[in-house]
């Protein structure tokens, strides 16, 4: 753990810009920043979920996640800073890097599951 002072807050005009730069599909309620993801089904939100959980705990930051059939709900901010930090973004840029990444035959050999609506795992918005 770092033995820093604590983050520091932003504002909601410093966070609006950020997520409208870097983030645009995340959204800026209360003391949170949130993205809500479309899955195809339970399944997928629980894998998603999983994935996102692995992320918070390599970055020592711990997210609220909520689960349900067709959807996964990521709130990041800081407790320690009382509202949403760099920390968050940096980590909400990895969480979105990961969720909507999709392999591609002009990168190198993966294919990706098959485009259809049985085999989606996150759904585009």
């Amino acid at each position: 753990m770092n033995a820093a002072s604590p983050p520091t807050a932003l504002d909601a005009a410093a966070i609006a810009a950020h997520l409208a730069a870097d983030l645009p599909t995340w959204r800026h309620e209360g003391s949170a920043i949130i993205r809500t993801f479309k899955v195809n089904g339970f399944k997928s939100a629980m894998m998603l979920a999983n994935a996102v959980g692995h992320l918070a705990e390599q970055a020592w930051h711990h997210p609220d996640i909520a689960i349900s059939w067709g959807k996964v709900e990521v709130s990041l901010w800081s407790h320690d800073a009382g509202g949403v930090t760099l920390r968050d973004l940096a980590l909400a840029r990895r969480i979105e890097d990961f969720a909507i990444w999709r392999p591609s035959a002009k990168t190198g050999p993966l294919e990706g599951t098959p485009a259809d609506a049985v085999h989606a795992y996150v759904l585009s918005d």
